[in-house]
């Protein structure tokens, strides 16, 4: 099918996206006040590198991969997925990868450090939209449909959970099942994936003591206060402690002795601490804002592939924003993830960054309707 001529990237979302990097940035200035306390760690040098690589870089990565016609990537898609595969198994090159509580995620390249996995969710999100796209008239085939889809996943699951990085491979299969169902999967093979999904939950559960714990303290919070439910009862004391407007930019307190990777996955709760309930609706109103125009994009792509591109990557985004709050909140189980926009971790922004230029790229060729 020949292209549309492209048009203006969706300008609504756009400002969305810019708004969450910049406010990201000043809720990620704030939460790094706490590691002065801690560590001594020079609040420059984790600003400057958050700001230089994550956002001077990610604009620059958004910048270039919106300007790449979507389609492209369907032609070297599996070629991106296996360098994406090869690139995280890096890691364990000794004397190159980085081992840090317990986990081989980073690759050590002096200045900074570098988490190859975070380029591997883009790779995948990639290889599954060419994959369901190219087989979607047997995508109700167990044989030539679902098969396939399982493949990636068990391939993608075995290097994720060899790191091991169980979070992220758990966002992943929730973004592939997304992209399975927008196909036009049937429901009966949605739900073996489902009853699938949670077998694999429970062998990893019982096969790493930490994922246990951490099903077994969202169960009974209360029950290690001083141990495995540490994180939670101190992300709560923070966010109550706000009261409705908060106590005001940069002044937590919870972030400087208590709250246990307060510019990671606890940056919420800082950020609950000094805006409060108000603030808080009003970050959590922003990206579920972003979510739905993404969606909205989705619906509108010229092709399968375009949309599948799109459900994918702000299934990945948003699976994992809402997940990270809901930890922080206590309903549901702490999981590691860092929140999207906001989190320490330049690579982390650079890949969502680089992802949403692809979703900007898909909205240039999208179907409008009036009221777009």
């Amino acid at each position: 099918m020949k292209a549309r001529a492209p048009k203006s990237v969706d300008l609504i979302l756009l400002t969305l996206i810019s708004i969450l990097v910049v406010i990201g940035f000043f809720i990620f200035s704030s939460a790094s006040l706490g590691l002065l306390a801690r560590s001594g760690a020079s609040f420059g040098s984790v600003a400057f590198n958050q700001f230089f690589f994550g956002i001077i870089g990610g604009s620059i990565t958004l910048l270039i991969t919106s300007n790449i016609y979507y389609r492209n990537w369907r032609e070297y898609a599996l070629y991106i997925y296996i360098i994406g595969i090869i690139f995280t198994l890096t890691v364990f090159i000794p004397g190159l990868g980085m081992t840090h509580a317990g986990a081989t995620r980073w690759i050590d390249i002096g200045f900074t450090t570098i988490q190859p996995s975070e380029f591997l969710k883009i790779a995948f999100v990639i290889y599954i939209a060419s994959l369901l796209s190219g087989i979607h008239r047997h995508i109700e085939s167990f044989r030539y449909g679902v098969l396939p889809f399982l493949g990636v996943l068990a391939t993608s699951g075995v290097v994720m959970l060899a790191l091991p990085d169980t979070d992220t491979f758990m966002i992943m299969i929730v973004a592939g099942i997304a992209m399975f169902v927008a196909a036009g999967a049937k429901w009966k093979h949605i739900l073996i994936l489902g009853v699938t999904g949670l077998l694999i939950l429970s062998i990893v559960a019982f096969a790493r003591p930490y994922v246990m714990d951490r099903i077994m303290t969202f169960i009974n919070p209360g029950s290690d206060p001083l141990g495995s439910g540490y994180q939670i009862e101190q992300s709560l004391i923070a966010i109550g402690s706000g009261g409705f407007l908060g106590r005001g930019y940069g002044q937590s307190i919870q972030k400087f002795e208590y709250l246990p990777e307060p510019i990671g996955d606890s940056v919420f709760a800082v950020y609950a601490e000094e805006f409060g309930f108000f603030g808080s609706t009003i970050l959590v109103f922003l990206l579920a804002f972003f979510t739905f125009r993404g969606f909205k994009i989705a619906t509108q792509a010229e092709d399968l592939f375009g949309m599948l591109l799109v459900v994918g990557f702000m299934t990945l985004i948003a699976s994992q924003a809402f997940l990270n709050i809901a930890a922080m909140l206590s309903v549901a189980p702490l999981s590691g993830l860092p929140l999207p926009f906001i989190s320490h971790g330049g690579t982390a922004l650079i890949a969502i960054l680089a992802s949403m230029g692809i979703v900007l790229n898909v909205s240039k060729y999208r179907l409008h309707d009036k009221r777009s």
